[in-house]
């Protein structure tokens, strides 16, 4: 990534000079004008930051700032001045000024307000970006997804939703198989009817039949009324079975019973109802091998798999680890009460890095922890679990198959490079996020080693 343009608008030479010395120092490309006509003849539409003092030859900068008001795209403002009043300052800022420095420039509190000012630009900037996308990356029944993957996922949805056989949903645990569940749902003519979901797994074995088939009144021990079942209670609409594969091989032969004739004959009773029920089974398990190794019916399997939807896993789908992020971070915003504004660059690296095996469910978790720690307005990586901080770097230093250890210096300058490419060349955040001074990173990029 190139670094980030700055343009410093100073008729004062000295002043100009070391302006444009400091923030070169500080990893910004920066621009020199005397007058807010040269900078406006050199058309850098590029730039994202401007320093501009407001006396100047010819147009002021308060003049600049009224022109570049008008642009779609307007860099970040800061108006220097040997003449600052309270008043010039309130007045600069309405106008649309970001800060209002006054002279003699305190250097350090410069680049300061121009790292802040710039930060504030660039979460205006994502935030744009994020709401442009939410349509377009929102799927059905509330699944978040821009990339290539999930763009075909919804398409599949959509295209199986109209049909009326059984569906099998296949995908690691966390990757939101319910969701595509209830998206099936929604976009089938049974939506105005029951939706039922339940867990297979946490359901115990003798107990099963009875909850998906009902029973009659006195079919075994306690069971004084006559119940219909989860089956018969989603008549007309969706039974989503969640880890079919725990499912009893015995009770697999009657669920298949009931997707061949549409019957089914509850516990203790002589009577076989009919029930018209789209089965929808999901599972994180490898069914074939389960058919392979006699645990699960080879005739329910291919049953099922007329209509098979494979959910990807999170690391499959790398664009939707932030905007997923910033989904849940609003969530979270809406619910509570907490001046928090977004990543900082460092958290951001770390989602990205983070393989995340337990998908989407575990970044959910992720965010709500980050945000709940979080004391300041940027979740900093130290802010996200243990866990995910030493696995990401694990991963930054593992050698490839057949290559030797790094040594500790190469891994230093590894992720010093990575760190400068992710601030874009700003040495001054760079050192920020490597928690050392800037004369210190100055030291380690000039070194010989």
């Amino acid at each position: 990534m190139s670094a980030i343009e700055v343009a410093v608008v100073e008729d004062d030479p000295g002043l100009r000079e070391l302006l444009h010395e400091e923030l070169e120092s500080a990893g910004y490309h920066v621009h020199s004008f005397v007058s807010v006509e040269d900078f406006l003849a050199a058309n850098k539409q590029q730039i994202q930051l401007v320093i501009s003092d407001i006396r100047l030859p010819g147009l002021s900068g308060m003049e600049l700032l009224q022109t570049l008001q008008q642009r779609e795209q307007r860099p970040a403002f800061i108006l220097v001045t040997a003449f600052g009043t309270v008043s010039q300052a309130v007045d600069a800022l309405k106008q649309g000024a970001d800060d209002f420095l006054t002279k003699p420039l305190d250097l350090e509190h410069l680049l300061v307000s121009v790292e802040r000012v710039l930060d504030y630009h660039q979460l205006q900037r994502e935030v744009a970006q994020y709401r442009t996308a939410q349509q377009p990356a929102s799927g059905p029944a509330g699944l978040i997804g821009a990339s290539a993957i999930m763009q075909q996922l919804y398409q599949a949805i959509a295209q199986v939703a109209g049909a009326e056989g059984a569906v099998l949903i296949q995908g690691e645990s966390g990757t939101g198989k319910e969701l595509v569940a209830r998206a099936l749902h929604e976009q089938s003519k049974r939506d105005q009817q029951a939706f039922l979901a339940v867990n297979c797994a946490g359901i115990p074995a003798e107990l099963m039949e009875s909850e998906f088939f009902g029973h009659a009144a006195g079919a075994f021990t306690g069971a004084q009324r006559a119940r219909p079942g989860l089956l018969k209670e989603a008549d007309g609409g969706t039974l989503l079975l969640d880890e079919i594969g725990e499912m009893p091989l015995a009770l697999q032969a009657k669920l298949l019973r009931v997707l061949q004739e549409g019957t089914m004959r509850p516990v203790g009773s002589d009577q076989e109802v009919a029930v018209d029920v789209r089965i929808v089974a999901a599972t994180h398990q490898d069914l074939e091998a389960r058919v392979r190794e006699g645990s699960f019916r080879e005739d329910l399997f291919y049953r099922l798999e007329t209509f098979r939807l494979d959910v990807p896993p999170l690391r499959a789908r790398e664009q939707d680890i932030l905007l997923l992020a910033q989904h849940f971070l609003a969530q979270l915003r809406a619910s509570q009460d907490k001046a928090v504004l977004g990543f900082a660059t460092e958290a951001k690296v770390l989602l990205q890095q983070y393989d995340f095996p337990g998908n989407v469910r575990e970044l959910q978790n992720a965010i709500e922890r980050a945000y709940t720690f979080c004391d300041g307005e940027w979740i900093m990586s130290e802010h996200f679990p243990r866990r995910m901080r030493e696995r990401s770097l694990s991963q930054q230093v593992t050698p490839e198959q057949g290559e030797i250890w790094p040594t500790l210096q190469e891994v230093q300058d590894r992720y010093v490079q990575q760190v400068l490419t992710e601030t874009e060349g700003n040495k001054q955040r760079a050192a920020k996020i490597l928690g050392v001074t800037r004369r210190t990173l100055y030291r380690w990029l000039t070194t010989d080693n």
